[in-house]
């Protein structure tokens, strides 16, 4: 069974970008990819550096790491919980429509809460910017996604893709915190901030521009179409449980992996360990997306789920760097398949009119279940023994695990043809062979 789309490929894919085997090189020359591609990265670079520059700045002026991780937590989950409303605006009105204001907003509220913590305000304020702040970050990522789409349907070339877009995340998470950080303590612990406004700002609206390759909006003309949102579909629900478990992954190995290195006395072998687990990451993202698979997409989402949750239920028990590194890169390298194959299942589960929002509930869904596991991990470090923070990863995979081996059924690829609507006032879609 092929592991992509088996519907007749459209002209554009046959055109450019449909080896029979996929490539990196045959993806990248994709008539026009480059033309959102290059400001895609510049505009999703800023997200990378949003956190941990809340984190720097408010702990300069609170002196309080709590209140820096908790302003960064609202900020966390706003995303999280608004993100999806984002990108469901965006399938209906076009994503320039919703990028444009939302840059302008972000970079706003951005600089609202950096001059409110260089002016000593109240913890209460800050949270209050840090809605704003959150609630509008660009969904970049899930906008390139969705370009993607409409340049590869019916492509084999759809996974190579998505695994692209994964390896530029991950890339995109390694240089964020690096130029926070750089910015935070040699320049201003302001800077961090300040840089990522301006980063949006600019990054946004160059992106915006690119109007020759965003999705297509259906003209409603006078009949009333309701567009159902991505979240009424099964196989969206399901794999927005996976994506919580990898959040819980993402969020239980920073508190962990910063607290054994503490425990240990040797806190800057955390970047070290936190850099094994991400190069994991990006090295298994590369060979998911060089490789023609055969197998569906929801069965080797299976496997590299329960791969995962296998390695992720062990590290509670390593008790040296060198284990710890090696159980690190292997998790690692289990999450990036998982990734990559949720979001390849997007094309075949959802309506084009629809995927941005898709995306974003996926996203969102990894944010969500970060601030949960960041929480959570913290907790147990705090009550129990070093190392029982590992205890959350483990918990959260193993309960998506669960999900995912009960309502695999639900990830079959809804029966390919158009929707149209079925006349005015009625809000039922219809699948036209």
């Amino acid at each position: 069974m092929a592991s992509t789309v088996t519907s007749e490929p459209s002209k554009e894919s046959k055109d450019s970008s449909a080896p029979a085997r996929p490539g990196y090189g045959h993806l990248l020359r994709t008539r026009g990819a480059w033309t959102f591609l290059l400001p895609g990265f510049a505009a999703r670079q800023p997200f990378a550096m949003l956190t941990l520059s809340i984190v720097l700045l408010v702990q300069h002026t609170t002196g309080s790491y709590g209140a820096a991780g908790a302003a960064a937590a609202v900020t966390g989950v706003s995303m999280a919980l608004f993100a999806p409303y984002s990108g469901r605006l965006a399938d209906r009105y076009g994503q320039r429509a919703v990028l444009v204001p939302g840059v302008l907003v972000h970079t706003l509220s951005g600089l609202t809460l950096t001059a409110l913590a260089l002016a000593h305000a109240p913890l209460w304020a800050l949270f209050a910017a840090a809605v704003p702040t959150g609630a509008s970050v660009p969904q970049i990522g899930p906008m390139v996604r969705a370009r993607w789409g409409v340049k590869l349907k019916g492509s084999p070339l759809m996974t190579t893709a998505a695994a692209f877009e994964s390896v530029t995340d991950e890339l995109t998470f390694v240089l964020g915190p690096l130029l926070a950080t750089a910015l935070c303590t040699a320049v201003n612990p302001a800077a961090g901030l300040i840089t990522e406004a301006s980063l949006t700002l600019v990054g946004g609206l160059l992106f915006a521009a690119q109007k020759s390759t965003q999705p297509a909006v259906a003209a409603a003309g006078h009949t009333r179409v309701e567009h159902a949102s991505a979240l009424r579909i099964p196989g969206v629900r399901v794999l927005i449980m996976a994506f919580l478990g990898i959040g819980a992954v993402f969020g239980g190995m920073q508190v962990s992996l910063a607290a054994f290195t503490e425990s240990i006395g040797e806190p800057g072998l955390n970047g070290v360990l936190y850099g094994t687990f991400a190069a994991g990451n990006m090295l298994s993202g590369l060979v998911c997306g060089a490789i023609a698979w055969r197998a569906a997409p929801q069965h080797r989402l299976v496997v590299a789920y329960a791969a995962l949750a296998v390695t992720a239920s062990g590290l509670w028990a390593a008790h040296s760097v060198l284990v710890l590194a090696g159980l690190g890169l292997l998790v690692g390298m289990c999450i990036a398949p998982a990734l990559i194959t949720g979001y390849t299942l997007v094309e075949g589960l959802v309506p084009a009119g629809a995927r941005t929002e898709a995306f974003t509930w996926l996203t969102g869904a990894v944010a969500l279940g970060q601030a949960a596991a960041v929480t959570v991990a913290g907790q147990l470090e705090d009550r129990f023994w070093g190392g029982s923070g590992f205890l959350v990863p483990m918990g959260g995979t193993l309960l998506a695990l669960g999900t995912l081996l009960a309502l695999r059924s639900r990830l079959s690829p809804r029966p390919r043809g158009r929707t149209v609507a079925r006349g005015v006032g009625h809000r039922v879609p219809v699948t036209v062979d």
